[in-house]
Order: structure tokens, then C-alpha cells, then sequence
């Protein structure tokens, strides 16, 4: 059984992974999600939103992300289909208009999976919406709602989010998506801990 929580007597942070189930939610190695307000272990819940098997869609989520408190994902079927001329989803209830099944779909514009990659931090009640995908090292402020794609080490934020910064120089970027720290063995990040923290970039990967 995997560790569930990081620290020693505190509930309110899992390691994501460990809690959960559905396949079609894929969680890398550390990545922590903090909930104060409800039973973090729910998030496939509480956090995971429209995501239903008609679909087949996927939330994939990197390594060492940071995941804050009552961050939402909302996947497709919250989308009712804009090329209809109604925002009533009549497919949906097909048996009560007589429609085939089969074309539920169409009551939705589908737009992907969500994808979060590595060492991503996600703000506080954050928004990330169906087909998003957010690169390596970003940051997503508070309460933020993501509607469009979020580059590696970009800071981003408001409603809908929008650039802030990025986090680094351009050639920092370039040696922390060359190196990808978060794919190196236990030991060695272990090793190279203190120019992580310390943002000694010249240095990592030396040890």
C-alpha cells in the first residue's frame, strides 16, 4: 500500500497517487494535494468534475505537483455544445425526446483531456477546464480560471488567466526542461536538494 499522507500527523495533505482510483486518472510520484475544508482523499470527488466514462477523457497529472485547496477540474460534459441551436442538452435525455443513445455525445463539445505536468503549482480554488494543458515548472494563481494552455515556468492568473510572468530567464528554462530534475532517481534529487531549494541552477545535476 502506498504512503498516503507526507507528514507525520497532518490529514489535510495526500499524496495524490496514493488515494486515487479511477484509470482514467493518471498521478505522478509526490504529487500533493491539500485540503483543509473536506477529506482530502475525496478529491476524485470533489475535485474531479463532469468527468464521466462517455467520454473516455483523462486527467493527467506530473510529478511533484502542488495542488491547493478546492482546485477543481472540469472536463467536458460541462461543456453543452455551442454549435446547437439550444444550450439544452436534449441528447442527454434521449429517451425522453426519442433520440438514439448512441449520440449522446453530440450534447457537449469535446475538448480533451487535461494534462498538468511536472512540478506545477496550482493556487487555491483554481479552475482548470476540459482540453487544458498546463507545461512544466508553472504556476496557476488563486482562484484562477485556466481556459487556454499555460507554458513551462509561466506564472498565470485572474479570470480567465492570463500571463503574468515567467519564472526564470530564458536560458534557466532551458537547462531546467533539458535536466527534468523530477525524472532523476530518488538519491540524486536527494543529492542535489539544497541547489533546487536554494534556485542554484549552475550547480544542479553536479552531484
Amino acid at each position: 500500500m502506498k504512503k498516503i499522507y507526507p507528514r507525520s500527523g497532518d490529514t489535510q495533505i495526500v499524496y495524490l497517487n496514493a488515494v486515487v482510483k479511477d484509470p482514467a486518472i493518471s498521478v505522478g510520484d509526490y504529487t500533493i494535494y491539500n485540503d483543509f475544508v473536506e477529506d482530502p482523499r475525496l478529491f476524485e470527488k470533489n475535485n474531479v468534475l463532469y468527468h464521466y466514462p462517455i467520454h473516455a477523457e483523462k486527467l493527467i497529472i506530473g510529478k511533484f505537483c502542488s495542488i491547493a485547496c478546492g482546485t477543481k477540474f472540469l472536463f467536458n460534459c460541462a461543456n453543452h455544445s455551442l454549435k446547437s441551436l439550444s444550450t439544452y442538452t436534449f441528447p442527454l435525455f434521449c429517451e425522453e425526446w426519442g433520440l438514439d443513445e448512441r449520440d449522446m455525445q453530440v450534447a457537449w463539445d469535446n475538448k480533451g483531456n487535461i494534462v498538468i505536468g511536472n512540478d506545477v503549482w496550482i493556487g487555491y480554488e483554481a479552475v482548470i477546464l476540459a482540453g487544458v494543458h498546463i507545461g512544466d515548472g508553472a504556476i496557476i494563481g488563486a482562484r484562477s480560471v485556466v481556459t487556454k494552455d499555460v507554458p513551462p515556468y509561466t506564472i498565470v492568473g485572474g479570470t480567465p488567466a492570463k500571463e503574468i510572468r515567467k519564472r526564470f530567464a530564458p536560458d534557466v528554462i532551458f537547462r531546467l526542461r533539458t535536466l527534468e530534475w523530477w525524472n532523476w532517481p530518488v538519491a540524486k534529487i536527494r543529492r542535489n536538494l539544497s541547489h533546487i531549494v536554494r534556485g542554484e541552477v549552475d550547480k544542479l545535476g553536479l552531484l
